[in-house]
């Protein structure tokens, strides 16, 4: 009987901030998140939604005091890139799965103008039946166990929206006709079920071959790094590629408080300004400078909402180069 290795034990520490990952081909968004995790030395660490293990790109991994924003990214338009290979439907919608059914492919009906018009058919407020092969979840099971179980649930249609979206013909490297597609859309939209659709307006049927998120809320592919790139990186350099808290807020109106309202504004209690009213706040002290938090502005009040404590501004203050920061918090 051969001896199991010991495990290592990873000595934990904390880390604040937002790690923009470019998600590898056949990983989950969880196993991602673990092994960035493990790689940092991270003690609390949280993903902002899931990307399938057969798709690549954007995948922001937020650790620390990062986590309380995370849902922002959750909530926020995404782009894709994605290739619908035409005449093959398949049990899950994408290349996984088994064929359900081949057509012939006539590329004569595939013209500019046919394309456009369904281009324009699945642009706006649309509605989608969830897939079977997805994490929603019926009565507590998501609907994949039902599905690996030979099982189909009845699904509710969902209504998302498709911000943009252009369809140009492709080929494979198999030669098979396909469509190539840029999407931006709604949170809740089914990439594979889009696909999907759209070679059934064709007339042919289709599934998924290729899936590639290359923004969301504003953070494009460019901005990320590789899982290869990180771990071949020196500690010191892992943690220099964490982004700041506050780079998940840049759609948010800034507002600055003094160090008495900082305090006060940590502590929970609303402060009176003259700022006009904004649906969304980041919240800064002036010194140090530092995040505090995030709410928002109704008839001059500037109403806290997730804050971060003063252990964690401290820990974020001592991880800058150059930031002076001892005794600065007392007041906090």
């Amino acid at each position: 009987m051969t001896e199991r290795a010991p495990r290592i034990r990873v000595q934990r520490r904390p880390v604040h901030g937002v790690l923009l990952l470019d998600k590898p081909l056949g990983l989950s968004s969880n196993d991602a998140l673990q092994k960035v995790k493990w790689l940092l030395r991270a003690e609390k660490a949280g993903h902002t939604g899931t990307l399938d293990p057969l798709a690549t790109g954007v995948l922001p991994l937020c650790f620390g005091a990062a986590t309380k924003f995370s849902q922002l990214q959750l909530e926020a338009a995404k782009t894709y890139e994605a290739i619908a290979v035409l005449g093959i439907t398949t049990t899950t919608g994408d290349a996984e799965g088994e064929v359900l059914e081949r057509r012939e492919v006539d590329p004569a009906q595939l013209t500019p103008d046919r394309l456009a018009a369904v281009q324009q058919q699945f642009t706006g407020s649309i509605r989608q039946v969830p897939p079977m092969h997805s994490a929603l979840k019926k009565d507590g099971k998501a609907l994949y166990e039902y599905a690996r179980a030979g099982v189909t649930v009845e699904r509710e249609p969902r209504d998302v929206v498709i911000h943009a979206l252009k369809l140009a013909l492709a080929r494979t490297d198999q030669a098979l006709f396909a469509i190539k597609m840029v999407v931006t859309c709604s949170k809740g939209t089914y990439i594979r079920t889009l696909g999907e659709d759209i070679g059934a307006a064709l007339g042919f049927g289709a599934h998924l071959s290729f899936l590639r998120r290359i923004d969301t809320g504003g953070i494009g592919v460019e901005r990320c790094v590789t899982l290869a790139q990180l771990e071949a990186m020196p500690e010191a350099e892992r943690i220099a590629s964490l982004e700041a808290p506050e780079s998940l807020l840049a759609g948010h109106t800034r507002v600055t408080l003094d160090s008495d309202n900082a305090a006060r504004f940590l502590s929970g209690v609303r402060r009176r300004g003259a700022w006009p009213d904004a649906s969304a706040v980041a919240v800064f002290g002036e010194s140090p400078p530092a995040l505090l938090g995030v709410g928002h502005i109704a008839g001059g009040e500037l109403v806290p909402g997730r804050l971060l404590s003063p252990l964690e501004i401290q820990q974020i203050l001592e991880s800058k180069p150059h930031v002076q920061t001892s005794g600065t918090l007392e007041k906090l």
